[in-house]
């Protein structure tokens, strides 16, 4: 294993080799039932409460195709700009594993039902990379080990481990990518443009919610270098079940400089799995990668083939819902912001929270206000990605709410907001237990604005001498005896109208 000290500079990884990806990103599909069986897919039952014969691989149970889960991965395909097979069957993957009951999985081989697309994905600075699609295919997910007794919550060094076969039969869609050639040093960004925008996709079109955190979508980080100017690829290694944006950046970004450390080194790379680690972005081996052959595949006998319309596909087509790339375009047009602008709001990761938050009732414009400003802010600080702050978009709409009638001020809804992510309750409960509202009380305010001439003699003969933008001084004077509490305008009315002058 080499030493993260060890490795060589991305920069010099790069001048010597030039990176070559494939992403394998697994969906779970969001349908009430299993892929081949009537069991409930609900998250949270008791363990092994979702299971049955099918599921468990009992002899004699026959399996029974999910319509939707077929019609979902014709969704997918679509919009991957695939073309969506008019034939094509299932297949055995045989393997063992604890969490695989059966001992193999249902699968598609060399005849999935959606391949030869693309999807275009945005990076940065604006530029357009094309990432092209082998291939999406239907399947099932395993079931759960947790590995108890050891320190890791990996296999190694557990005592023993615990199975869940409620997860096993679960719909999967695997959609894989052609070789990734010509990103250069951008790899990393490309990977993660990718994932941020299938994750979009699919989201879009309803058919996942596509939470990463959550194990509903992972990504598996293919990746190989090979010689600057050299044809052939490179032996790769698999960073197995990548599961965030920014895990998914950084997995690649190791890769690379473990690769060339190798390499440079006159080593050989092993093709095998690996384990990603989020505490330093480290990469482990897991195990020696397995062919296509040694799986040993063969057409499912217990299934019929699939063969979808022409006139289904269609249909299906034309009911796909505005995609990530179209919405984007037309929201940028709605808000009237520049395509900086709107780029910057991507970046950030912070379109979604902005939508959400003008669906629970905030004007857009504030909307992009809080969370491109305060709440881009407090991420930032903290290391944190955008969508991870404890914080919802309700929430963020309730605090612009309470801007906007008067009872918060700007500078208030910022100490709500951090009571909000410290944990100290919804809006309307921080603004409670901090005692934040603005003084709204006319007698309070008149007799604080009257303290603060009294004891700013001098500013206040400029402000009567005409100099009325020196009246910005008396205006922080009452907002400091107020701790900020205050409405700053209606301070400044006040101020002149007891010093008897007009705004000019």
């Amino acid at each position: 294993m080499i030493a993260t000290t060890d490795l060589v500079s991305y920069e010099d990884a790069l001048a010597t080799y030039d990176p070559v990806m494939g992403l394998e990103v697994h969906v779970e599909l969001g349908t009430r039932t299993k892929m081949f069986c009537g069991c409930s897919t609900e998250l949270g039952a008791e363990p092994n409460s979702q299971t049955c014969p099918v599921c468990l691989g009992m002899p004699g149970a026959l399996p029974v195709v999910n319509a939707t889960g077929v019609e979902s991965a014709i969704k997918i395909g679509l919009a991957l700009n695939c073309e969506i097979a008019e034939w094509c069957r299932f297949a055995r993957k045989n393997y063992f594993y604890p969490d695989m009951p059966k001992n193999f999985q249902t699968s598609q081989y060399d005849e999935p039902i959606a391949f030869d697309g693309y999807l275009d994905v945005q990076l940065e600075d604006g530029e357009v990379f094309r990432v092209e699609i082998e291939r999406a295919h239907m399947e099932e997910d395993t079931g759960k080990s947790t590995h108890v007794g050891g320190a890791t919550g990996r296999i190694h060094g557990a005592s023993h481990s615990l199975l869940d076969y409620n997860r096993a039969g679960i719909p999967l869609i695997e959609i894989v990518t052609k070789p990734i050639v010509g990103a250069g040093d951008r790899a990393p960004e490309v990977a993660k443009a990718y994932v941020s925008e299938l994750r979009a996709l699919i989201r879009a079109l309803g058919v996942s919610e596509a939470r990463m955190e959550m194990g509903q979508m992972r990504c598996d980080v293919n990746l190989s270098l090979r010689p600057i100017g050299r044809e052939k690829f490179g032996t790769r290694s698999e960073t197995k079940n990548v599961n965030s944006l920014r895990s998914v950046e950084r997995a690649v970004r190791y890769e690379v400089r473990r690769h060339a450390a190798v390499l440079s080194g006159g080593g050989t790379i092993v093709q095998e799995t690996r384990h990603f680690h989020e505490d330093d972005g480290s990469t482990t081996s897991g195990r020696v990668k397995e062919e296509a052959e040694d799986y040993r595949y063969f057409p499912e006998p217990d299934l019929v083939p699939i063969a979808p319309s022409r006139a289904w596909v269609e249909e299906i087509r034309a009911g796909l819902p505005e995609l990530p790339r179209v919405r984007r375009n037309r929201l940028r047009e709605e808000w009237g912001v520049s395509e900086l602008d709107m780029q910057a709001i991507l970046n950030a990761g912070a379109l979604d929270l902005i939508l959400a938050t003008i669906d629970a009732g905030a004007p857009a414009d504030q909307a992009r206000k809080w969370w491109m400003g305060e709440l881009s802010r407090q991420a930032n600080e903290s290391g944190t990605a955008l969508e991870e702050l404890r914080i919802t978009p309700a929430q963020v709409a309730r605090v612009t709410a309470l801007v906007s009638s008067g009872d918060l001020n700007d500078k208030l809804a910022r100490q709500v907001i951090e009571g909000v992510l410290a944990g100290e309750g919804d809006p309307d409960t921080v603004v409670e237990k901090r005692g934040l509202k603005v003084v709204s009380d006319e007698g309070a305010l008149t007799a604080a604005v009257a303290e603060a001439i009294a004891g700013n003699a001098a500013i206040a003969d400029k402000i009567r001498g005409g100099k009325v933008a020196a009246a910005g001084a008396l205006v922080g004077a009452v907002m400091k005896a107020t701790r900020g509490q205050a409405d700053a305008a209606r301070v400044r009315e006040l101020i002149l109208e007891q010093l008897g002058v007009s705004e000019r």
